[in-house]
């Protein structure tokens, strides 16, 4: 047993003695408890200015506000592929990671060429649009226009960086010859953006973005999202129904015009392990509670369970399955 599994068993052996010793012990919940991990759910997010972490925390407080039994804890992570590796490790139990990226998971595929993970959805969540920020005024209007250009493709191995560079490829550059890349977190490419280091970088996420609010803030009419739309047809050829055109609304950074981008959905996904029963409970509770989760960030309104079971090509866990009635 790790040393999670340890405390979270320690803690719930003490709750379950305490709660005997004061004759307040409730069967239903000591069930429950035995279910998994003693009540303990970790929450695989993103990094901490991101999307996915502020919902990923909102998500384990109504985990712990309305499912008796359990413990959530939201972990940053670097998102949508450590999200996968993790869960393949056991690491955590929830997780946050996009469509494209899980597909290659359950395909064996990309980052998990020969090493296939087993995933199950829980929900499609929202959809993420690729951000791809840079100067205005600077002759850049296409992604083939980074030629030369210091680019920065999002954290090392994670969901922005692969989206990135098949975005490149697909505009017709080599990202290892024709752009000067470097790989950093949203914090790291903001910074260094503003401080003049930076021609452009990428960023996939719900919308609006903190840390990009915060950059457009700090130098308006220095910073631009450039229109990507395009590159969905070819990115179809090799990624078929991977990724759809979208559109970020000129209002969500103060811009003077929408600007059609790549956009991917959102998956919430667990370990076919994980019981039915507590599939279903926090597929339940993304639903039920959804007005606390907008409250936390925008995108929270955005999910929809009329398509939250369209998860394909990552199978409906069993839990997850049986609230949606499919």
């Amino acid at each position: 047993m790790n040393a999670r599994r340890a405390v979270a068993a320690l803690l719930s052996l003490l709750a379950l003695t305490l709660a005997g010793a004061t004759g307040c012990a409730r069967p239903e919940l000591d069930a429950r408890l035995q279910l998994w991990h003693h009540g303990q759910l970790t929450i695989g997010t993103g990094p901490t200015n991101g999307v996915f972490n502020q919902l990923g925390s909102g998500y384990a407080d109504v985990v712990n506000r309305h499912l008796t039994g359990f413990e959530a804890v939201s972990m940053p992570t670097n998102g949508a592929l450590e999200n996968l590796q993790r869960l393949a490790r056991g690491d955590i139990d929830v997780g946050f990671t996009y469509a494209d990226v899980a597909g290659d998971a359950v395909t064996g595929k990309g980052s998990f060429a020969g090493s296939p993970v087993q995933v199950r959805a829980l929900a499609r969540m929202f959809t993420a649009y690729m951000h791809v920020v840079v100067r205005p005024g600077t002759g850049v209007r296409t992604l083939a226009d980074l030629r030369g250009k210091r680019v920065a493709t999002g954290p090392a191995g994670s969901g922005t960086e692969i989206l990135a560079l098949r975005m490149l490829t697909a505009a017709g550059l080599d990202p290892a010859k024709d752009v000067q890349r470097v790989t950093a977190s949203l914090s790291q490419m903001t910074t260094t953006f503003a401080a003049g280091q930076l021609d452009a970088f990428f960023w996939t996420a719900g919308q609006p973005v903190v840390g990009l609010t915060a950059l457009f803030g700090k130098l308006p009419g220095r910073v631009a999202l450039l229109p990507t739309d395009a590159l969905v047809a070819v990115l179809d050829k090799d990624y078929p129904g991977a990724y759809t055109a979208a559109t970020i609304p000129k209002d969500a950074y103060g811009l003077s015009a929408d600007v059609a981008t790549v956009a991917v959905p959102c998956l919430l996904v667990t370990s076919p392990a994980l019981p039915t029963e507590v599939g279903y409970e926090l597929t339940r509770l993304l639903f039920e509670h959804q007005d606390e989760l907008a409250a936390v960030h925008s995108e929270g309104r955005n999910i929809n369970r009329e398509v939250a079971w369209k998860t394909d090509p990552v199978p409906l866990h069993p839990g997850a399955r049986g609230y949606y009635g499919v």
